[in-house]
C-alpha cells in the first residue's frame, strides 16, 4: 500500500486529523508552501515545544510562542531540504518515515502522535536520519480540526 494513502475512514475525525498533520504537512513542506498548511492552526493560544531530542522537560525549549514563530522555522526547513540534493524522491521518503496511527479524540479535543523512523537517501552517499516524534495538540472547532500546540523532537526508538 502506497505510504501517502490516509488509513483512516474518510468523514472521520482520524481522518481529517491525519489529513491536516501529514499530508498538508508534507505536501505543503515538500511545495514550500506554508499557505497548504496554514489554515490548520488555531492562531490564538498556539504553543509549540521543542524538546529538544530530550524526554526531560526541563531541557524542553519554548522555540514556537506563536504560528508565525513556527511557520518561519517551518519554511527555513522547508528551503534547506529543497536545497539538498537527495538520491530519491523527497515527498515518497517523508510518507514512507511518517507514521501516525496514534490519534485520540475526545469531544472536541485530540492528541495525535506522529513519527519519523527512516531515511532519505542523499545523492553524494549516506543518508539523512529522520528519528523523532512529536505530539499534537488538536481542538475541533466550527467542524474543522486546528493544531493549538505541540511538543516536538521527542526521541523515537522503533520496535523494527
Amino acid at each position: 500500500m502506497p505510504h501517502d494513502i490516509n488509513p483512516f475512514p474518510a468523514e472521520t475525525d482520524h481522518h481529517a486529523i491525519w489529513e491536516m498533520l501529514v499530508r498538508k504537512d508534507v505536501d505543503g513542506f515538500v511545495g514550500q508552501d506554508w499557505s497548504i498548511f496554514a489554515q490548520c492552526f488555531k492562531q490564538d493560544g498556539f504553543c509549540g515545544l521543542d524538546a529538544k531530542g530530550s524526554l526531560d522537560p526541563s531541557q524542553w525549549e519554548l522555540r514556537f510562542p506563536t504560528v508565525e514563530a513556527y511557520r518561519d522555522a517551518w519554511l527555513d526547513d522547508a528551503r534547506k531540504a529543497a536545497q539538498t540534493d537527495y538520491a530519491e524522491d523527497r515527498r515518497r521518503a517523508l510518507y514512507r518515515a511518517t507514521n501516525m496511527l496514534d490519534i485520540r479524540v475526545e469531544g472536541h479535543a485530540a492528541t495525535a502522535r506522529k513519527t519519523f523512523d527512516d531515511a532519505i537517501a542523499l545523492a553524494a552517499g549516506g543518508d539523512q536520519k529522520l528519528n523523532w516524534q512529536s505530539v499534537f495538540f488538536c481542538t475541533k472547532e466550527e467542524g474543522a480540526w486546528k493544531i493549538t500546540g505541540f511538543v516536538g523532537f521527542l526521541p523515537f526508538s522503533s520496535s523494527r
